[in-house]
This record gives structure tokens, sequence and C-alpha cells, in this order.
């Protein structure tokens, strides 16, 4: 990759959107316009060296199967999109472990530091589980919240690389995107993902949702008040397929503040109910991960934040990372939780980077 050609390719192809936003009819207008918008010297400022300090390593997947920690059958998992021998990060195999052990968690790791499979591959775990006990029948298992249709969407395209050779874990974004009927399901996944071929697993509709709920469910917070209001959204969360929610994941957790926080709060207990609503099933609880790369620098009020926004317990042991559930990278992000016992560092060497300010 020639770095220095692709920083002039983004501030070329910059130029030519401004272009393309001022449609200017008068020819000497847009010759003056698309001169000053090429010329000006204020629209970037060039490429910017930065160094990113590298994650440590952790386990391989691999590992984490030998030791127990995931399932034998998740090696199936195994493939391009979800490399079995290649290390994870420090901070994703100490997600790992604390998650099988049924523990709530903040994941709170920069940009690009794999906070997706922090919580995928725990959910993933206890998919194949159930899977390999023969209980994993419809009914959502997981529910993956996001700020953002867009945040949604990227994580389903994930989900198809990793599950294309599992059919029998199924998943669904259920937004206000999503079509009503089968057909409209089909026609809109065709017209978006031309050339690509649907995946059984993945249902496209919120007719097919309804009927046999994913065990992966897709959604944002506004979406889910609209889930927990209507009559005919009921199947998701009670009812035949009801009774099997264990996880319920917030992505980017530091935009819920303010008034959203409490709004999404009181969503989570409403969910809560729902789906644990009698008998022995009033003494569950959903196991809560969160994530962010932007939390502050004070670790007790981020666990403070997640266990009101949650309403659940989050631990919280200044100077003992096993007895906590604030899970931080090792590059500084929450300097007040670094490592694990056993944890190797990765070269200490940076990582160079190089883009363009716009």
């Amino acid at each position: 990759m020639d770095v220095i050609a692709t920083a002039e390719h983004l501030s070329l192809t910059y130029r030519r959107y401004l272009r393309s936003l001022l449609p200017v009819r008068d020819p000497k207008l847009a010759r003056a316009l698309r001169d000053a918008i090429d010329a000006s010297p204020l629209l970037t400022k060039g490429p910017v060296l930065e160094a990113t300090p590298p994650y440590a390593a952790g386990a391989s997947l691999r590992r984490l199967i030998v030791d127990g920690v995931l399932p034998s059958g998740f090696a199936r998992l195994g493939g391009p999109a979800l490399p079995l021998d290649r290390p994870l990060y420090a901070h994703q195999e100490m997600a790992i472990r604390k998650a099988a052990a049924g523990r709530n968690l903040v994941v709170a790791t920069g940009t690009g530091s794999g906070k997706t499979e922090s919580f995928l591959l725990p959910v993933l775990s206890e998919l194949v589980r159930q899977r390999d006990a023969g209980t994993l029948g419809p009914g959502v298992r997981a529910l993956l919240l996001y700020p953002m249709n867009a945040l949604a969407n990227d994580q389903v395209r994930r989900l198809r690389q990793v599950l294309a050779g599992t059919p029998e874990i199924t998943f669904g974004r259920y937004t206000g995107e999503t079509p009503e009927r089968p057909a409209e399901g089909a026609s809109l996944f065709e017209a978006l993902n031309p050339g690509e071929a649907r995946l059984p697993n993945e249902l496209l509709s919120r007719t097919e949702m309804r009927d046999s709920p994913p065990h992966l469910l897709l959604t944002n917070y506004a979406m889910l008040e609209y889930l927990l209001l209507r009559p005919a959204d009921m199947d998701l969360f009670e009812g035949p397929h009801g009774g099997h929610w264990r996880f319920v994941v917030l992505d980017e957790a530091h935009v819920y503040d303010g008034a959203k926080a409490e709004e999404v709060g009181m969503l989570l207990r409403r969910l809560k109910q729902k789906v644990f609503f009698q008998g022995e099933d009033s003494a569950r609880s959903l196991q809560a991960i969160a994530t962010s790369a932007t939390v502050g620098d004070s670790p007790a009020a981020v666990m403070e934040f997640a266990a009101k926004l949650f309403d659940a317990p989050f631990e919280w042991s200044p100077g003992n990372p096993n007895g906590s559930e604030l899970i931080a990278d090792e590059t500084g992000t929450l300097t007040a939780l670094l490592g694990s016992p056993g944890t190797r560092r990765a070269a200490t060497s940076p990582h160079l980077v190089l883009a363009p300010q716009v």
C-alpha cells in the first residue's frame, strides 16, 4: 500500500465530493468554485503520522477450546472469518473467560481493538453449547442493541461471514428498515447484495422472526421500545419460543447518557420483566455486556454507570483484574486495569498510520 498516494486519493475524492454538493449553472461561477475547491489549502492538511501502541497478545481460540473455556464444537466455526490459531488480544481472551463464567462485563478498549469479538465469541460459545446439547430450538438467546442502524448492518455482514457454515445458528436484524413479508425481505437483500447468496440462517423479514425468533436479534433502542409494546411481536419475548433469553449486549454504551440513559435503562428493566415473568424465571437475569471506546478515566464511575443502566451488579476491585468485570486494553484506555496473569506482550514497536486530516 502506497500511503502517500492513498492520502492524495482521499484528498481528491473529498474535493470531488464538495464540488458535487453545489451544482452551479453559470459556467463562470462553476469554474471559479471548482478552482477554489481544488486550490484551497484549508480543506486538507496532508498526511499525519500516528504511533499506535500494539495491543497485548493472548491465547488463540484453539487454546481456549483445549482449555475448556470454549466448547469443542466451537471449532466448527473456524475459517477465514474466524481463524482458530491466530492469537487473540489479551483483553479479548479475558472477556471470553469472564463471560464464560457468567459474569457481567464492560469492555472498554480502543478503536480497532476487536470489541465485537469480546462479546460475540462468548455468545456464539453458548449457542454452540446448546446446539451440541440438542437444546437450540427457535427463540432469542441474545439481544445485540446498537445506537444506529448502520452499526447493526455492519454486524449483520460480520455474522454472514462467521456463520456461513453454521446454519443451525440463526440471526436477524429487526429495525425500521426490516420488511414485513419474506418475499419483500428476499427482494431487498438481492437489491442490496447483488450476486451474494442468501444464508438459510439469516431471517430477513418481520414475519420470519415472529414465526421462528432468531437466536441473535439485532436492533436499536428505539425499535426495542416498539417491540415491547406491539402485540404482534410478543412471540419474540414469550410464548412457545420464549424463555430462552441469555444475553443483552449494548454496543457503544457511552452514547447513552442523560435522559437517553434513563430511557434505555427503563427499556432494559421492562425487557427483563417480559422475558423472566413467572415461576423460577423471576430469579434469573440477563448476562449484560457493554462495549465502548470512550468511557473516561474513572473505572469506579464506569461500573456504577453500567450497574444503573442494566440494573445488574458489576464488580470492580482496584488492582485485582481477576476480581473485576471491567475489561481494558494495555495501551492506556483505562490504566487502572492492566493485563491478567499469563498475559504475553506483543512487540513494542508502534504501528504507523498515515491518514489525511480533513
